[in-house]
């Protein structure tokens, strides 16, 4: 016969006002009272938030029904909380009495919110993933469009004066097009797909670089307050997308301002540890540098925060936001091993912090200027199935002064390769194609062509195509949308330095 046991922790023995005339050593130990502490207490002394006549209320319902079973939270003697699992019984003798039998189900509760949140973190990681590969896969199509609209128009204003009517409208047509590739970066952004080059930097000296931009992109109207903090560790991150997290930023503080008002930038060394607030927090132990944008405006509802790194989510009017800004800088942030919290009350203001992790000991990055567009004569073989960047990206190789071999198809780049054996000196090719994708080409065609190069493009970013192992990160790569000069020094960069294909 198989008997299943409920063990209590304590048991009390209690009047009908609540008044504790019997508890045992469980309890006492569980509460950090004594025995002669608990003996002149009322329940309402130890349950969170009752009062006596709660007390008495619960206990003339208990003496109606006979028993009763309910979940409370007590007080111990230090101040800290603990919760239980009750169950009552009442006695009619000596007046009436209850006896309760008392579990501490602390431990249980908290590995249920750990769950929960645990639940809550996955659905949200989930939903991110599913929205991210959604904007990189928009991203990429779109990144092929823009490719056709920069190319046309650069080639168009080549063969055009100055003076020519046309020359302002193809220039507003590049414009536009560069604010677009923009918008294109920002999803990418989010998506964590973002092709980027992290750099070491020193958010003191680089912030302060930034100050007199973010100050005309935020008005006079606002103060800007800059606190610099001492001895600050370096940090490893793209510079445009520090660019983007203090835009997003302070754009969204200045938003939250009406009138005059004041943003604060501060900067400040941290130790994030494996103490209880750090796992809440879903952060690694370690030492970061933490970039924190505060404004004294009219700061966030509960129901809002937890939404604003939602993509596409904005409370502002129509055509005042675009729902990506906040998106942006969480993926921005997560893509580089850090994170962000905000802290805000209605009325009273808002806090982002973000925790980029710290370099000891490091030294700031140095880069030198790409050099200048310039052309060669060796003969290129030009695979893309989009037709259209295929006509441009020749006319543009062309125009370079190199020969050019156009194919539509991994079939029609073998059928040229064979009819020029040995001609070949770079391959630039789309990596995802119908039938063979752009690695595989290269493979195929080198034993025709040794010591052949290749350059690899992409409306997909470096970073995908490096997961997916398509490509890997000795290989030359051009992220799409590119107009005529990046793609003539990647192509010099690519014949001159790069590795043989394959």
């Amino acid at each position: 016969m198989n008997v299943t046991v409920q063990y209590f922790n304590g048991i009390w023995l209690s009047d009908m006002q609540g008044g504790l005339i019997e508890v045992n050593d469980s309890y006492c130990r569980m509460s950090g009272y004594s025995q002669q502490e608990l003996l002149s207490m009322n329940i309402s002394d130890l349950e969170v938030n009752k009062s006596t006549e709660d007390i008495t209320g619960r206990i003339q319902q208990i003496k109606e029904q006979g028993t009763q079973h309910f979940e409370s939270r007590h007080i111990r003697k230090d101040g800290t909380f603990f919760d239980i699992e009750v169950n009552v019984q009442y006695r009619s003798t000596h007046g009436g009495q209850c006896v309760a039998f008392i579990h501490d189900i602390t431990e249980r509760n908290r590995a249920a919110e750990e769950k929960n949140r645990l639940e809550s973190s996955l659905h949200q990681a989930q939903k991110m993933e599913s929205v991210g590969r959604l904007a990189g896969g928009v991203a990429h199509d779109f990144n092929n469009m823009l490719t056709i609209i920069m190319i046309n128009a650069q080639l168009a204003l080549m063969k055009i004066d100055h003076s020519h009517p046309l020359h302002n409208h193809l220039e507003e047509i590049l414009h536009a097009a560069d604010r677009s590739a923009e918008i294109t970066k920002q999803l990418l952004a989010f998506s964590r797909q973002q092709a980027i080059e992290p750099r070491i930097l020193d958010l003191n000296d680089t912030v302060s670089g930034m100050l007199k931009m973010l100050r005309r992109l935020i008005g006079e109207d606002i103060d800007v307050i800059w606190k610099p903090g001492i001895e600050l560790l370096k940090v490893k991150i793209d510079p445009s997308q520090l660019d983007q997290i203090m835009a997003n930023l302070c754009v969204n503080a200045r938003d939250a301002i009406s009138g005059i008002g004041r943003i604060a930038i501060q900067t400040e060394n941290v130790i994030c540890g494996d103490n209880e607030w750090d796992s809440q927090f879903d952060i690694s132990p370690g030492r970061y540098v933490v970039l924190a944008v505060s404004d004294n405006g009219s700061g966030i509802p509960k129901d809002v925060i937890t939404h604003i790194f939602e993509p596409f989510y904005t409370t502002k009017e129509a055509g005042k936001g675009t729902g990506l800004g906040l998106a942006t800088v969480f993926g921005i942030v997560q893509q580089n091993g850090g994170q962000i919290k905000v802290y805000s009350e209605p009325e009273k203001g808002t806090t982002f912090r973000v925790y980029l992790p710290g370099i000891e000991g490091a030294t700031n990055d140095t880069r030198r200027e790409k050099p200048a567009p310039v052309g060669g004569n060796e003969t290129i073989l030009l695979v893309e199935d989009e037709k259209v960047v295929l006509h441009l990206g020749a006319a543009m190789l062309t125009q370079l002064g190199y020969t050019v071999l156009s194919a539509n198809s991994p079939e029609q780049a073998r059928q040229l390769a064979d009819e020029n054996p040995g001609r070949i000196r770079l391959l630039v090719t789309d990596i995802i194609m119908p039938g063979m994708n752009g690695c595989d080409l290269s493979h195929v065609l080198l034993p025709h062509n040794p010591g052949m190069k290749c350059l690899f493009m992409s409306g997909y970013t470096a970073d995908v195509m490096f997961e997916r192992g398509s490509v890997d990160s000795t290989m030359h790569f051009l992220q799409k949308p590119f107009n005529m000069d990046s793609l003539s020094i990647k192509i010099r960069e690519t014949l001159d330095n790069g590795p043989e294909a394959g």
